[in-house]
């Protein structure tokens, strides 16, 4: 009997002990409440300076050759991404093509690979407040042999997982479009649905973000209101409203606002024409250069904020803009991908597909984008 309470009270103390451990209170965390500098080189400033103009352009090429009433939304991070981890397969002119649509002339792929990474882990770990996710990965047809110093620049510094598949699986879309849902909290969705026969790899980006307003919204404030669209369309829709200081800059014929998320690092900036069919003639005026003034002459000003509550995705296939902006090379059978493979090959395809979502608590987005590469002629045999 004195033994059943022995061993009943060492139980009783140890149940004790571990409600004493698991009680025991972890230091709290204290987070900025201010963006945090990240110290850029050289190199990685010159990098963004490309990545903002390509972003730019690509964006207005993308408005042209879309319809007047669709709304646009485009990652140009994403399809850099993962055109910079094609770019390390190409040689001679396609190599210079390429950086030249990518508005990457004066950088060599070794600036650019090391630039991406440190941007990247920076990005990622900047605001504990904010969640962000970027993932690669690289895709190979079980019968074509790839050379390994090209799948090794990507996996150290494009942290890119490598795939295998059989061209003749009839399931492998539909594995495609898993690995990039799973990337995206599944915001993209069926990107993929069948491949030519003579791809050979997938090169793919995924981003994923999701960050909290540094000043939310209050839902109870959100009401129905006047949106109007082009060719002179209204529509009632869901208005936010607050009124807080946020940085403005009043420019000629629109005003610009920053609404920051977490601790304002990364921020939305929102330009507003003050005709409300002016959205053309603002798109003429932005570039680098007046982007980056105006976002320098923003001052914080007490704002009555009134914007809608969104949510849109979309899907465009980029060969055909892409060309047109420098790197037509890449797509024709004059291409030169010698540091993939000794075999003839050429991008067959660009696709992107990106998701917006914001509300009073923040904003939720997702992109992903396909370079698929291909024979130039018929497909490799075992």
């Amino acid at each position: 009997m004195k033994k059943y309470n022995f061993k009943a009270a060492i139980a009783l103390l140890f149940t004790i002990l571990v409600i004493f451990l698991s009680c025991k209170k972890e230091p709290v965390e204290t987070l900025p409440v201010d963006p945090v500098p990240i110290n850029l080189t050289t190199d990685q400033v010159a990098l963004i300076a490309s990545e903002n103009s390509f972003a730019l352009d690509i964006f207005k090429k993308v408005i042209e050759n879309s319809a007047e009433s669709e709304n646009v939304i485009i990652s140009p991070l994403s399809i850099s991404s993962a055109l910079s981890m094609t770019l390390n397969g190409a040689s001679g002119a396609t190599r210079d093509a390429m950086l030249d649509a990518l508005r990457m002339k004066g950088l060599t792929p070794g600036i650019i690979n090391n630039s991406y990474k440190d941007l990247t882990e920076a990005l990622l770990s900047v605001d504990k407040r904010v969640l962000i996710s970027i993932a690669n990965s690289v895709w190979t047809e079980n019968n074509f042999v790839v050379k390994k110093p090209f799948n090794d620049i990507l996996a150290q510094y494009y942290n890119a997982e490598s795939k295998s598949f059989d061209i003749n699986d009839p399931l492998v879309p539909k594995q495609v479009n898993s690995w990039i849902e799973s990337k995206t909290n599944g915001l993209i969705k069926n990107m993929i649905d069948q491949l030519d026969p003579n791809t050979v790899m997938l090169l793919i980006n995924a981003i994923y973000f999701k960050g909290k307003w540094n000043s939310q919204f209050d839902k109870a404030n959100t009401v129905q209101g006047l949106f109007y669209k082009p060719g002179g369309l209204t529509a009632q829709v869901p208005m936010m409203k607050q009124t807080s200081e946020f940085k403005i800059y009043n420019g000629e014929g629109f005003t610009l606002a920053e609404f920051p998320y977490g601790q304002g690092n990364f921020v939305m900036d929102l330009i507003l024409p003050d005709d409300v069919n002016g959205i053309k003639s603002i798109l003429a005026l932005i570039t680098d250069n007046s982007l980056k003034g105006w976002l320098n002459q923003m001052g914080e000003r007490k704002t009555d904020l009134t914007i809608p509550r969104f949510k849109y995705g979309y899907k465009k296939e980029l060969k055909d803009i892409l060309a047109g902006m420098g790197m037509a090379i890449a797509f024709s059978d004059n291409a030169d991908f010698s540091n993939i493979s000794d075999i003839s090959l050429l991008i067959s395809f660009v696709l992107h597909q990106a998701f917006i979502e914001t509300n009073e608590e923040g904003t939720e987005a997702a992109a992903a984008t396909i370079v698929g590469i291909s024979t130039t002629s018929m497909p490799v045999g075992p």
